[in-house]
């Protein structure tokens, strides 16, 4: 019968992650039996140095994967931590960029603003197309440097000369700008902390842009009232009915103020779906700028006299184009 020893540990064993196998030596012309022992794995702790290094590396990936799933895949799960970092960094240079870029056109345009001002008050005060339209020039020499826009639908676009009440989904900070290349004399509505910024605030005064507190109920219905006032006026409004940038890219609900200026003033709604800006520069992200494009899609008008109505119909009409383009809807 064959013989189960037990052999002596070696120097070198206890430097091996398993434990010694048994040895079966055979006897009777090799035919030996034994129990064969299934090696175990021992487990060590890191020390407090490495749990750190390894916790602040995951960290690190987490954020860049996060910004690369943002900008539309340009780097995979598989790609090493070098390539995500350097992604991560071109997109911040980029960002510096634009925001230096725009921050130089606006101080010359803001000149010619403040110019045509007291004109525009005496002979445009509502629509203030002069205005809009250096802010045209504005919002195209800023983006041309940084993304190609490609805009399907103009036919759909009232004449300046008619009000309408726009609307669209809202993903990014470059959704102005995006939107300000169409040339038309809508009034944004923004909140009031917005308008305390040197230049870009005191342009956002010479067009028009209606201020709103948030949360402020009261701030809300004189916004809404002012809205109406514009439109009966011959001015035409925007708005996110969302509220706020969508954190995921996906469509939020639909506020009825919107749809309500559009049933008290007959104003057609003019729906806006907005693809890519998200991905460019991703709400909570705005250091950013990644590399890509996007695209504006102004769909046919809607009219009616019940504001839910509207609100159901212009809501369906975006989410039906952002899920035929990949994106998804709440």
């Amino acid at each position: 019968m064959g013989t189960l020893l037990r052999p002596r540990p070696l120097a070198h064993a206890a430097a091996t992650p398993s434990t010694a196998h048994a040895v079966v030596v055979g006897g009777g012309g090799g035919r030996g039996r034994g129990v064969e022992c299934q090696p175990h794995r021992v487990r060590r702790r890191p020390g407090p140095q490495v749990a750190v290094a390894t916790a602040s590396w995951r960290r690190r990936r987490e954020t860049v994967v996060r910004s690369d799933f943002a900008a539309g895949g340009a780097a995979t799960m598989g790609d090493s931590p070098q390539a995500l970092s350097d992604i991560d960094v071109v997109s911040r240079v980029r960002g510096v960029c634009f925001y230096a870029v725009t921050a130089v056109a606006a101080i010359f345009l803001f000149v010619a603003m403040v110019v045509v001002h007291p004109l525009v008050l005496l002979f445009d005060r509502y629509r203030r197309r002069a205005q809009h339209y250096i802010a045209k020039i504005w919002a195209t020499l800023t983006i041309s440097m940084f993304y190609k826009l490609d805009v399907e639908g103009m036919e759909n676009l009232p004449p300046n000369s008619s009000p309408a009440v726009y609307v669209a989904n809202h993903q990014s900070f470059l959704d102005i700008y995006t939107l300000l290349t169409l040339g038309r004399c809508f009034k944004f509505i923004s909140k009031t902390s917005i308008f305390m910024f040197p230049i870009i605030g005191w342009a956002m005064y010479l067009l028009g842009v209606i201020p709103l507190r948030r949360m402020d109920s009261r701030s809300q219905l004189d916004c809404l009232k002012r809205c109406v006032d514009l439109v009966k006026k011959g001015a035409s409004v925007f708005f996110f009915p969302e509220g706020t940038r969508s954190k995921d890219g996906k469509l939020g609900a639909f506020k009825r103020g919107a749809f309500s200026v559009a049933t008290k003033t007959g104003a057609p709604v003019i729906p806006i779906t907005l693809l890519g800006t998200g991905k460019l520069m991703p709400s909570g992200m705005e250091g950013i700028l990644n590399s890509g494009s996007v695209k504006l899609i102004i769909h046919h008008p809607i009219e009616g006299n019940d504001a839910d109505k509207l609100c159901s119909e212009a809501r369906k009409v975006i989410a039906d184009t952002l899920i035929l383009n990949g994106y998804g809807v709440h």
